[in-house]
């Protein structure tokens, strides 16, 4: 398939061949699902920790007489189903959430929700994305006048310095070099800019 190409000011330069396999896939949504919820819970760090009830400060002394005071009995005060008392089964803090996904749905999955960009015209080609200086100003004039609005993520085959810096103050916009593309922000990011370079570099990641 082709890919239509443009230059830093807009301007439709010469129509990039692409890989069908990477983005002429048809859309899976289960797939993508799985894929997305994976990625992040291989993010979590499962550490949140929670005392159970020999772990909490309250005395083992039984709170008041077992009969005559017509409340429901009670042993101790760090019981759980007091306030204050401990988990029943509380998180230990050594969790793991890992989710495998092996190689070949992780590729397809990924190619899947490129596909669906290219087929919402929602991934833009350009040729380089470059910028001067390291100022703020010059990448957000650079990203209106390529007539995008809303949040961006560009990905390039290669990490400008000034290009990185002139991102770090702009809220909506976010750059990564190909090898760090991840599923998550490609669902994420309403609009996607991807460098003629970073292109072959995904197609040959994941073709």
């Amino acid at each position: 398939m082709e890919l239509k190409v443009i230059n830093d000011k807009g301007l439709s330069s010469a129509n990039l061949v692409a890989s069908d396999e990477v983005f002429g896939r048809g859309y899976n949504e289960d797939l993508v699902h799985q894929l997305v919820t994976a990625y992040q819970a291989n993010a979590r760090a499962g550490n949140s920790k929670q005392k159970s009830r020999c772990e909490i400060a309250k005395s083992t002394r039984k709170p008041f007489a077992q009969k005559g005071t017509g409340r429901a009995r009670a042993g101790m005060a760090s019981s759980p189903l007091w306030r204050g008392g401990g988990k029943i089964f509380p998180n230990t803090g050594e969790e793991n959430y890992t989710q495998k996904v092996n190689r070949k749905m992780y590729r397809a999955g990924f190619a899947a929700i490129l596909s669906r960009l290219v087929a919402e015209e929602r991934l833009v080609v350009i040729e380089d994305l470059t910028v001067d200086a390291p100022k703020t100003k010059l990448l957000a004039d650079k990203i209106k006048g390529l007539g995008i609005a809303g949040r961006v993520l560009v990905i390039t085959d290669s990490m400008d310095e000034n290009l990185y810096l002139s991102s770090r103050n702009l809220p909506n916009v976010l750059v990564l070099e190909a090898y760090q593309a991840d599923p998550v922000s490609l669902v994420r990011f309403p609009n996607v800019i991807v460098t003629r370079g970073a292109v072959a570099k995904i197609e040959e990641m994941f073709a």
